[in-house]
């Protein structure tokens, strides 16, 4: 079968690639869509994100659906022509946070498209993927398998939310407007919250956000003064979703969270200085969000049951041949929120 392999910076190829064996828990799916995540660019235009870099050839991909093509003899829920949504998260189910319930900090996690271990976990933009029957979660009938590829960065937003606590009748700021934080305003509505604000340095990305839900969006490039009205009295948001990875998004996100409020950092985007003098005088809670677990399942009910609706995310779709044109279109935030390749 083919496969889209990254092999460093700006060298991403279709080639061949050998379908696994089918032990007895596992399915076979045909892949149908997969869409570019963050840190599948991160793999196209540096090869690497930190200490985290390409030591080999590696199939990127995590956020993917498709149809059941073969199951092994002990699977009992899924069948073939079952269309499923495929979770890229595999942990180990033994060590003590897999114990603990903390599956998402698993330490012998395989995350598909990931290089933080060698060899590389491979990941799930090819043509055929053998899986464990745990992976695939079906969809219903009502759910596109464009939008069922959704459900990975959606459930990264639903933990985001667990995360936060309670957010009935609250003031969320969310900072950054990229896929996951748009998704954050979809989420975070759906958990209750009573006002949106939304910033970001584009354009184009905040008018997705508003037609998601945002009460407000703001682009902090063209003012740099847009958050200052939120920043009298010590503060107005309950809650804020920094999800841009930057430092100064998080610093004024502190400046305008109100006393007691809770920072939910999901944006990786490296080492940060933060104002900790003014996070301990205001009694903040600085939590940190990573990946999900039982998220997943909870995204695909939701999309399934028309509760959140992805699809004004979805920008584009190219064919899987032409990766490197669907990659480059992903790196334009002017023109695109979410491409997903076909396969």
């Amino acid at each position: 079968m083919r496969a889209v392999v990254a092999h460093a910076a700006k060298d991403i190829r279709v080639e061949d690639v050998e379908t696994p064996a089918l032990r007895d828990n596992d399915v076979r799916v045909r892949m149908r869509f997969g869409g570019v995540c963050g840190s599948d660019l991160h793999y196209y235009q540096h090869g690497g994100f930190g200490a985290v870099r390409l030591k080999q050839p590696m199939i990127l991909g995590h956020e993917i659906a498709g149809i059941v093509e073969a199951v092994g003899r002990e699977c009992r829920r899924v069948q073939p022509g079952d269309r499923v949504a495929v979770s890229p998260s595999v942990p180990c189910y033994a060590c003590k946070y897999c114990w603990e319930g903390r599956q998402n900090q698993c330490l012998d996690m395989r995350f598909y498209g990931s290089a933080m271990r060698f060899p590389h976990v491979q990941g799930g933009f090819r043509e055929e993927l053998v899986c464990l029957e745990t992976q695939a979660h079906l969809i219903p009938e009502r759910l596109t398998l464009e939008e069922a590829a959704m459900a990975e960065p959606l459930a990264v937003a639903l933990h985001a939310v667990r995360r936060a606590g309670s957010l009935t009748g609250r003031r969320v700021l969310v900072s950054g407007s990229g896929p996951i934080g748009a998704l954050c305003v979809l989420a975070a509505r759906r958990a209750g919250a009573a006002e949106i604000v939304i910033t970001d340095l584009a354009d184009a990305a905040l008018a997705v956000a508003a037609r998601v839900g945002a009460d407000l969006t703001l682009n902090v490039a063209k003012d740099g003064e847009a958050l200052d009205a939120y920043k009298k009295d010590k503060g107005y948001f309950d809650v804020l979703f920094e999800a841009s990875g930057a430092a100064p998004a998080l610093a004024a996100g502190i400046e305008a969270t109100r006393p007691g409020g809770v920072l939910v950092q999901l944006g990786l985007g490296g080492d940060m200085t933060i104002p900790i003098n003014l996070i301990t005088a205001k009694e903040l809670e600085l939590r940190g969000s990573f990946r999900f677990h039982e998220e997943f399942a909870l995204s695909v009910e939701f999309m399934g049951k028309g509760l959140i609706d992805v699809k004004p995310l979805i920008s584009a779709t190219l064919p899987f041949t032409q990766a490197t044109a669907a990659f480059d279109l992903a790196s334009d935030r002017s023109r695109a929120m979410k491409v997903q390749l076909s396969f």
